[in-house]
């Protein structure tokens, strides 16, 4: 047949598909002895990381040459800013989990046009998990319609959180709810609100694009919503690829949930204020 003629296959079936095939191939290094090394203090990448990357970049942008490329483990440049469609990758989130021999790992991949996430794959292998959504069309997992559970008040909330962090003291009072297991991956805890494993999650700290784009899309395709730190939707091929700060949760919950996280950085802030003074 000739390939003018052909279908071109859609951008979900292309990120799915790549997403398995990337999540089977480092598989084949899980509980191996592959070679590890810091690219950054405390921040691990191997053999497997830059192999999966090398295929996926292959496999999209060999399909979408046009499209443009983030991803964790490929030099970031300034050519993606003028691209409207963006690949958003992460190889392997959770690397930690992966280096340990535990599930807690996933392949994320999302296509982002104009800003917003409109397609996402998430691979989690080594747990039989492969998550898909489309924008405006839902959020599966293995087929399974995915919603999120309709959690409005603490008193029952589960957090993929380490449980002596519930009772910390930078919240301004204790969680109430159940800590739940929490992966490594950032993208598998923000997956688990949309499979009902989970209601509410947030994280402090400076995450990449990537470690979100496929769970945020995959989050509010099962009715759940996920903001930055003062409630702004999130928008990604930015510049300066990072967030400051992420609130996620059921409806009921969210508002809750930003406040609470706001409460604790600013407390996490004033502490931090207070020991430099006394330097």
């Amino acid at each position: 047949m000739p390939e003018g003629s052909r279908r071109r296959e859609s951008d979900l079936s292309l990120a799915v598909r790549a997403a398995h095939a990337a999540g089977e191939m480092a598989l084949a290094h899980f509980h191996n002895k592959s070679e590890w090394w810091d690219k950054a203090p405390g921040n691990p990448v191997g053999v497997a990381d830059l192999a999966v990357d090398a295929y996926l970049k292959d496999r999209l942008l060999g399909a979408r040459p046009g499209d443009g490329w983030l991803s964790e483990e490929t030099t970031d440049n300034a050519e993606r800013l003028g691209k409207n469609r963006v690949w958003v990758v992460d190889p392997i989130d959770g690397t930690r989990d992966f280096i340990r021999g535990r599930t807690g790992w996933a392949v994320s991949v999302a296509l982002v046009e104009a800003g917003v996430v409109t397609v996402a794959a998430l691979a989690a292998p080594a747990r039989g998990q492969l998550f898909a959504a489309l924008k405006g069309r839902g959020s599966q997992c293995d087929g399974k319609r995915l919603r999120v559970n309709g959690a409005a008040t603490f008193a029952s909330a589960r957090l993929p959180i380490d449980a002596p962090n519930m009772a910390a003291s930078f919240w301004p009072s204790p969680w109430p709810g159940d800590a739940v297991e929490k992966p490594n991956s950032l993208a598998l805890r923000m997956a688990k609100l949309a499979s009902d494993e989970a209601d509410a999650w947030m994280e402090g700290r400076t995450i990449a694009e990537w470690d979100v784009a496929a769970s945020a899309l995959i989050l509010t395709e099962a009715g759940g919503i996920v903001t930055d730190r003062a409630g702004a939707p999130l928008l990604f091929n930015k510049p300066d690829p990072v967030f400051h700060g992420i609130a996620a949760a059921t409806p009921g919950l969210h508002g809750l949930v930003r406040d609470r996280l706001d409460h604790a950085l600013r407390s996490l802030a004033a502490r931090r204020r207070g020991q430099a003074s006394a330097d």
